[in-house]
């Protein structure tokens, strides 16, 4: 425990005084910060852009030959197209094609009868929408004008168009839209975390190795202290960045929460139930341990810097799959998938697969259990292994080792 203490006090402090971790974690948080206050930096320039009266807005034309039906689509149209001026037209469509040719108007809606018309514009933009919401206006233009002329009064008839359905929904599991953003943001952090701190566990170690400082402590340090010092020493360097970013982030948030207003998004992120952020921080700790492992034990076995990125290849290649499998079933909102619930118990996808399904589906406590007993057990068999492989991979030196020669050297061990 002590070679263990020493160790992790060691390898943390070469973190802590890294330039470039210590440089990075204070240019994200500067960023976060920028990011918060953009909305108070916007109000500066409102009041500026508020003297300046708005630009007009481009006219839409509405022209039939029933006086009545025009000023009866132009109520509807103007309710609904609130980004134009909506008019009725005068003189004959020829005149109106003038008109749009001209600038003088945008575009047209030429009625032949209250289900038919004719959709004018100069150049008809590949974004223009406006013949697909004409026509879900004009079934209800429809509509009234029907029951008008099955005799109902004009007030009788507008009371049946604007009747509000009220609803109500009663979530008994989870709201997935509302979970989604930080279960995106605790996956991604994951994966962008494993990828850095692993690469650089493994740099670390192969470079001890190269430089031949590895045989020297193999001999008076165990190498379960040395695998698990190191580990856990990246760990916390990990956690401690994180938490510095995602702290900032959300102390900037509470400063400038007024501002920010209703936005849906940012609160949910900053409104994670406790709950799933324990269950998050489990989750994130054991799903790192375990890859902080398998790349700690891959580096002792290159004997070169430049092997590193090809013998950590297949462990990437691994953690990528599973990261693209529980993104996959996020956005397409199936996170109870036959994949996912397989996921859930394999050690190297776990961490991901069972949190997502946590946070956006109902899983019984049972299955988390398993999960979290099989992740842990996972974890302090992978770290021995890989100790083993750690002690053995000193002495390998040459050609990057074969897995069989490697299996053959931890048994003579």
């Amino acid at each position: 425990m002590k070679q263990f203490g020493k160790i992790l006090k060691f390898e943390l402090n070469g973190y802590l005084k890294n330039k470039i971790f210590v440089g990075i974690t204070i240019f994200l948080v500067a960023a976060i910060a920028v990011a918060m206050f953009i909305p108070n930096l916007l109000s500066l320039f409102q009041s500026d852009e508020a003297e300046t009266p708005p630009a007009e807005l481009p006219v839409m034309l509405v022209y039939a030959e029933d006086s009545e039906l025009s000023e009866l689509v132009k109520e509807y149209f103007s309710e609904t197209f609130t980004d134009y001026t909506v008019t009725v037209a005068e003189g004959s469509v020829e005149d109106i094609k003038a008109q749009i040719t001209s600038g003088g108007a945008e575009c047209a809606f030429v009625m032949h009868n209250a289900a038919s018309y004719t959709y004018y514009v100069n150049n008809l933009s590949m974004y223009d929408s406006n013949v697909a919401i004409a026509d879900s206006v004009l079934q209800e233009v429809y509509r009234f004008t029907a029951m008008v002329q099955g005799g109902l009064t004009a007030e009788e008839a507008s009371e049946i168009m604007s009747v509000r359905i009220e609803s109500s929904t009663a979530t008994l599991g989870k709201d997935q839209l509302q979970n989604f953003f930080y279960t995106y943001i605790m996956i991604f952090a994951l994966y962008m975390v494993i990828l850095l701190y692993g690469q650089m566990v493994a740099t670390n170690v192969a470079t001890e190795k190269s430089s031949r400082a590895m045989e020297v402590l193999i001999t008076s340090v165990k190498p379960t202290s040395m695998m698990f010092g190191k580990v856990f020493a990246s760990c916390i360097a990990g956690l401690a960045q994180l938490v510095s970013i995602f702290g900032s982030a959300l102390v900037f948030y509470q400063i400038n929460k007024s501002a920010w207003g209703d936005n849906a998004i940012i609160q949910s992120i900053f409104n994670i139930p406790v709950d799933l952020f324990l269950y998050m921080l489990v989750f994130f700790i054991l799903g790192f341990l375990i890859y902080a492992f398998l790349y700690g034990a891959i580096g002792s076995t290159a004997s070169k810097l430049e092997d590193i990125n090809t013998s950590v290849m297949p462990i990437t290649f691994l953690f990528i799959i599973g990261f693209f499998v529980v993104i996959f079933s996020m956005t397409s909102g199936t996170v109870d998938n036959v994949a996912m619930k397989i996921c859930s118990y394999i050690p190297f996808t776990s961490p991901m697969a069972m949190f997502t399904r946590i946070a956006m589906s109902t899983v019984a406590w049972y299955e988390i259990v398993v999960s979290i007993g099989v992740l842990i057990g996972s974890v302090v068999g992978i770290g021995v292994l890989s100790a083993k492989i750690y002690r053995v991979g000193v002495l390998l030196y040459g050609t990057p080792p074969k897995l069989t020669a490697i299996i053959k050297a931890i048994r003579k061990s």
